[in-house]
C-alpha cells in the first residue's frame, strides 16, 4: 500500500520544538517528489506550512512560521520532517504531510499521497 505516515506530535509548552516525522511506505520519496506540511486547527480550514518542490527548487514557509519552522527531506530513511520551535498556542493544530510526484510550487495544487495527521498541541 502507498502511504505516508506523520508521527511526533504532542503536547509542548510554549517556546518549545518537536519534530514531525513523515515516513513514506510503498514507494521512494525520489528527488522529484515534492513534499509538505500542512495543518488544521478546529474550526478553522486546513492551512499550507511547509513545502519543498521537486528537488529542492523551491521552498515554501507560510508567513506565520517563516523563521520557526524547517521543512527537510532524508532520502536514506524515505522520511521528511518538519522541526519546530518556538511554538506558540496558536500552532496548535492536526499536522498532514503529503508527497506528490509532480512539482507543486508553495505547496498549490493536488497532492497524490495525503497523510492522516499527527496532533500538536501548545499549552502551558
Amino acid at each position: 500500500q502507498l502511504q505516508v505516515v506523520e508521527s511526533g506530535g504532542g503536547l509542548v509548552q510554549p517556546g518549545g520544538s518537536l519534530r514531525l516525522s513523515c515516513a513514506a511506505s510503498g514507494f521512494t520519496l525520489e528527488f522529484y517528489y515534492s513534499v509538505g506540511w500542512f495543518r488544521q486547527a478546529p474550526g478553522k480550514e486546513r492551512e499550507r506550512v511547509a513545502c519543498l518542490s521537486s528537488s529542492d527548487h523551491n521552498e515554501y514557509y507560510s508567513d506565520s512560521v517563516k523563521g520557526r519552522f524547517t521543512i527537510a527531506r532524508d532520502r536514506a530513511k524515505n522520511t521528511f520532517y518538519l522541526e519546530m520551535s518556538g511554538l506558540k498556542p496558536e500552532d496548535t493544530a492536526t499536522y498532514y504531510c503529503a508527497a506528490e510526484p509532480e512539482r507543486r510550487l508553495d505547496c498549490l495544487g493536488p497532492w497524490q499521497h495525503r497523510g492522516q495527521g499527527t496532533q500538536v498541541t501548545v499549552s502551558s
